[in-house]
């Protein structure tokens, strides 16, 4: 029944599958062996090729596992497509990114990002990114260590996977959605400071006892994490103790704000479902930690939500919608076929 819900939750309104396994007209194209006359060996080399202008540019990515940073700078469109039988789910990725650097060595968290998005107007389709700083599980794992940084504006993401321990996505600045992808972590690790992020139809994984989000938004601005129809879920080679350890978020900043609505929840969280930052340091004086509708197996039978939390009405959850956090004009970048 679990995984009867899990998926009718996740395939709703279900974009319609398709492949892709050859690239488009203009696109550049990497492959990690067997290159023909003016492809690419690495992603990095590719996304440098493109011409520094504002004409929109590709890159097709055929399977295999690239070990590199990627920094996407140009002003113009950019769009990084992965090789995928399905292009619906992250699930038949095979293309993957990965990188193993953590804050502390690189020289800040942005740095240590095994993608960075620099830039806007950026999409990317159907890549796993991963840091393994800190994995297996538990190892170094104090320091904080990024797969996607994503300073850009007007950015989607879709049908990929982002894997790491702390900190794996730095949802910074700008406006940016994350649809039917999979985001996989241990440690605060969907984090920002002004990021206008929308999440919706994705699979949240913990790996260990987590807090989900850390908001570090620090005025009343426009910044919001805004969850939308997602799955909060655990792997199954996650800490023996994270059952009853989960959290919806704690407050980085003290204006943290994040909605999470209609997740389905099956790991087991904790009662409070929600943590001040540290204690002596709670930083929940102007926060909005909100939900609406959390519902599965995974949800406290009898929860203690704190006082700094807010469960919304119907009419109070209709106005956090995917116009809320990205502004007016989102159709014009979002691609709909996701959502």
């Amino acid at each position: 029944m679990v995984a009867l819900a899990l998926l009718v939750l996740l395939t709703a309104d279900l974009v319609l599958a398709g492949i892709r396994i050859a690239p488009p007209r203009g696109a550049l194209v990497v492959r990690p062996r067997g290159t023909q006359p003016g492809e690419f060996t690495s992603i990095s080399a590719a996304v440098n090729a493109l011409s520094n202008d504002t004409s929109p540019q590709s890159v097709f990515i055929y399977p295999g596992t690239y070990a590199e940073q990627v920094n996407i700078t140009r002003s113009g469109p950019t769009t990084l497509y992965g090789y995928t039988l399905d292009t619906a789910t992250y699930a038949l990725n095979t293309v993957t990114l990965t990188d193993h650097k953590d804050a502390t060595t690189a020289g800040s968290n942005d740095l240590s990002g095994t993608l960075r998005i620099e830039a806007p107007h950026v999409a990317l389709y159907n890549l796993d990114v991963r840091n393994t700083f800190g994995l297996p599980r538990g190892v170094n794992q104090a320091n904080q260590a990024i797969a996607l940084s994503n300073y850009g504006d007007r950015v989607g993401v879709y049908g990929c996977g982002l894997y790491g321990y702390q900190d794996v996505l730095l949802a910074n600045q700008g406006a940016q959605v994350y649809l039917r992808s999979r985001i996989e972590g241990g440690i605060d690790f969907v984090f920002g400071r002004l990021g206008q992020a929308y999440f919706k139809h994705n699979t949240i994984a913990v790996t260990a006892p987590a807090n989900v989000t850390a908001s570090g938004r620090q005025t009343n601005d426009s910044g919001i994490y805004l969850f939308e129809r997602n799955a909060l879920v655990k792997t199954a080679d996650a800490w023996a103790n994270t059952s009853g350890n989960v959290y919806f978020g704690r407050p980085w900043g003290d204006y943290a704000r994040v909605v999470f609505k209609s997740t389905f929840v099956t790991v087991p969280m904790a009662p409070k479902m929600w943590n001040p930052w540290h204690p002596g340091d709670e930083r929940t004086d102007h926060v909005l930690f909100a939900e609406h509708d959390t519902y599965g197996p995974g949800v406290p039978a009898h929860p203690q939500r704190p006082n700094f939390t807010t469960l919304l009405t119907d009419e109070e959850a209709s106005r956090y919608n995917i116009t809320f956090a990205l502004g007016n004009g989102w159709a014009d970048w979002v691609d709909e076929s996701y959502l």
